[in-house]
């Protein structure tokens, strides 16, 4: 009796084991399963607030931050002074001030690239004040308070931490600085070809156009149709801010009712920044000259 019994509970065990034990995988597969999944959607989202453009969500990625090696020294003329002017939520925002030989209502706001606010933008403020005829106010806008790296990796976690509230608010101080009589147009780089257009959707009446490097569009077709302007768009040939990605571009400005001129140059990301090692001298004469020829009828 004691030796069926004794037979009994090994086979009763045996069995007992053969049931935990798959039981036990499957339940961790759950487990596995459910934080694999909490872990993809917290990999996949680079930014804890909505994106304000597409720019942001590739900001980390290392074939983008590769398009933008390490700028070289580079020195600005320094032809403007350091201000600070007030904004609506209570603080201030930063940027660099070149005054018009003569006061004026004509004003041109420059965007910095995802470096932040560095000598290579005060040069190209610089240069375009002179080739404007010291007649318009540039005022290139500090869009990270303050913030400058020359390292791509510190670059896309400057970008990827903006919070769109706060960038909108720098720019309409800008606005509130240049004053209400203020005829603006925009120019900017990468990040801040982005916000050229988007300080030119945001400045209404007062926009009198936009200047777009290879800055990512604005997909949303109602927020266009608030456009008070044309855009000019100067592209790289690249793998982000694609061929198919500009083109819907301007398939979404005609739905709007607003236009678009643009060209796609055969160079890479970046190649109109001295300072970028990858820096293509004769695309950026011809695409400097689309743009200054763009600003010239509008100031």
């Amino acid at each position: 009796m004691l030796e069926y019994l004794s037979d009994t509970y090994h086979k009763t065990s045996a069995m007992f084991r053969l049931l935990v034990i798959p039981i036990s995988m499957l339940l961790a597969g759950i487990g596995w399963w459910k934080q694999a999944s909490k872990d993809s959607i917290y990999n996949n989202v680079v930014v804890c607030h909505p994106l304000q453009d597409d720019m942001t969500a590739f900001a980390g990625d290392p074939g983008f931050q590769s398009l933008h090696p390490s700028p070289l020294p580079i020195s600005a003329n320094n032809l403007g002074t350091a201000i600070t002017y007030p904004t609506a939520d209570g603080t201030t925002a930063g940027a660099y001030l070149i005054k018009a030989k003569k006061p004026g209502s004509k004003w041109l706001f420059v965007f910095q690239e995802w470096w932040g606010l560095n000598d290579h933008i005060r040069q190209e403020a610089d240069r375009y004040y002179q080739d404007l005829e010291e007649s318009v106010n540039v005022l290139a806008i500090d869009m990270y308070d303050g913030k400058v790296t020359t390292d791509p990796k510190i670059a896309g976690q400057y970008m990827q931490g903006t919070n769109p509230e706060r960038l909108e608010t720098i720019v309409k101080g800008a606005y509130s600085y240049a004053g209400p009589q203020a005829k603006v147009a925009n120019l900017g780089w990468c990040f801040g070809g982005s916000w050229s257009l988007r300080s030119a959707i945001i400045g209404g009446k007062q926009n009198i156009g936009s200047v777009i490097f290879y800055g990512m569009p604005v997909k949303d077709v109602e927020q266009l149709k608030k456009l008070q302007s044309d855009v000019l768009g100067l592209f790289a040939n690249e793998q982000y801010i694609s061929k198919e990605i500009i083109e819907q571009f301007a398939v979404d400005m005609k739905a709007a009712g607003k236009k678009l001129d643009y060209k796609i140059f055969d160079a890479v990301h970046g190649f109109a920044n001295p300072s970028n090692p990858r820096y293509d001298a004769e695309k950026t004469r011809q695409a400097y000259a689309m743009a200054l020829g763009y600003l010239k009828k509008r100031l």
